[in-house]
């Protein structure tokens, strides 16, 4: 086993090097250009959020696609990615990451539009779609699209169920002494309330569970800012100096350089926002809209809410305190800079962190749970939705009370395959999506039924 752990380290390491992070970094920046800076749309994306469509195809509304898909997008990343981040790459990761969100908007609107346009209805009248189904219908690829539906049903087991179940029930007994097992059987009950009845259950409780949770970490880190209030503008005068220093500068953090600070911000920022990945566009693809384009604007939302917004107050809250206290965070790696953050809250502070914690797995479980599903069902048909429910549920108590260094990284090398065949498509379609785009936003038609 040992072996075999060591090998998977060696393909992820691979994976996930240099060259794969300047492919996704490369193919944002290439289809902002080709979509004349989408970003610039951003405001009325938002809007589109939340219009309604009920007269429209789909399975749920904008905004239960989008809550869906923030659901598994917004976790652990947001919190201890951007703690990691910073304390390997220094305060310049900040500014790589927000970065990564702001042109890995385009990506995230370029895959759902192609979802939309080539989604398909099952059986039982529900749509099925995502880059499966991109795969075999747009490029007539079947096999790169089998491809990605495995790869996307392994790591959700891993990344979006059983690791997750695994951090949350360690820190739940690191901090409040809570037996694994306990917050195990918990976390499988909840989970199984909401997945059970199926996406319109699921996209319910996110479209009520999401903004909660997310308004609720973000007043948290707005909290900590004002206490460090006036170090916020010397904050960002660091983050943005420090993104592009050549020699190696500690600034009272990690000893870092551009290189570094790019490498760390990144990585760090394609793991949070997942555009790219190709596991968003499978809910989008269920969004009861007009046209790809509509729906396209709203889930490239996701980004900018998961990543320029939410990391990059993670962010702040982190150089801020930095600054205040150097000895604070010097040293410490992820999970610890944290606790450290929000132990500035009086009394509550770690109560806050662990709260946000819980809220964050739970919804990553819940949006994974639904990719996994849609791929298992494009590879062996609905006969195997129920039993993969039931076997979800109690894969959480498994990884609740396991010890998962070997899925930590087997999820890791799926979640890089996953995103081969993704991006394969999103290069290969790209005049697909520039003409969808031209003939529904830039010709103004964008309220034009597909």
């Amino acid at each position: 086993m040992a072996k075999l752990d060591n090998l998977i380290i060696l393909i992820n390491n691979y994976l996930w090097g240099i060259p794969m992070l300047l492919l996704l970094l490369g193919l944002h920046i290439f289809l902002t250009f080709r979509l004349r800076f989408i970003q610039r749309y951003i405001w009325k994306a938002i809007k589109l959020s939340f219009s309604k469509s009920d007269d429209s195809l789909g399975d749920i509304s904008h905004f239960g696609a989008l809550s869906t898909a923030l659901a598994a997008t917004i976790g652990t990343g947001n919190i201890i990615g951007v703690a990691t981040a910073v304390a390997h790459g220094g305060p310049g990761a900040i500014f790589w990451l927000w970065l990564t969100g702001v042109f890995g908007i385009a990506t995230k609107y370029s895959e759902a539009l192609l979802a939309i346009k080539y989604r398909q209805k099952t059986s039982d009248g529900t749509f099925l779609g995502g880059p499966m189904i991109v795969l075999e219908k747009g490029l007539r690829q079947k096999w790169l699209g089998v491809c990605f539906a495995l790869f996307t049903c392994l790591a959700a087991f891993g990344i979006g169920n059983m690791v997750q179940a695994n951090s949350i029930s360690n820190m739940m007994k690191d901090t409040f002494n809570v037996s694994p097992f306990i917050c195990g059987v918990i976390l499988s009950l909840l989970t199984a309330m909401v997945i059970l009845g199926g996406i319109k259950s699921i996209a319910k409780f996110c479209i009520a569970f999401v903004p909660f949770m997310s308004i609720f970490y973000i007043i948290s880190c707005i909290v900590i800012i004002s206490l460090n209030y006036e170090y916020i503008i010397p904050a960002i005068i660091l983050i943005i100096k420090s993104a592009f220093t050549v020699k190696a500068a500690s600034f009272g953090f990690v000893a870092s350089t551009m290189i570094s600070a790019a490498r760390y911000g990144i990585s760090r920022g394609l793991f949070s926002n997942e555009a790219g990945l190709g596991s968003a566009p499978i809910v989008a693809a269920a969004a009861k809209t007009k046209n790809p384009v509509s729906q396209a604007l709203v889930s490239s939302t996701g980004t900018f809410w998961d990543t320029v917004i939410i990391c990059a107050l993670t962010g702040l809250t982190i150089v801020t305190s930095g600054i205040k206290e150097p000895n604070m965070i010097k040293g410490l790696s992820g999970p610890f800079i944290s606790n450290a953050i929000f132990s500035q809250i009086s009394f509550v502070g770690q109560f806050l962190l662990s709260i946000s914690l819980f809220t964050f797995v739970f919804s990553t479980i819940i949006g994974w749970s639904y990719y996994g599903e849609r791929a298992l069902e494009y590879l062996v048909g609905k006969k195997a939705i129920m039993p993969y429910r039931v076997l979800w549920v109690f894969a959480i108590l498994f990884g609740s009370i396991a010890s998962l260094p070997f899925v930590w990284n087997f999820a890791d090398a799926m979640n890089a395959l996953m995103a081969l065949p993704n991006i394969i498509s999103l290069i290969m379609l790209n005049k697909i999506i520039v003409s969808e785009t031209k003939k529904y936003l830039w010709e103004k038609r964008i309220d034009l039924t597909h």
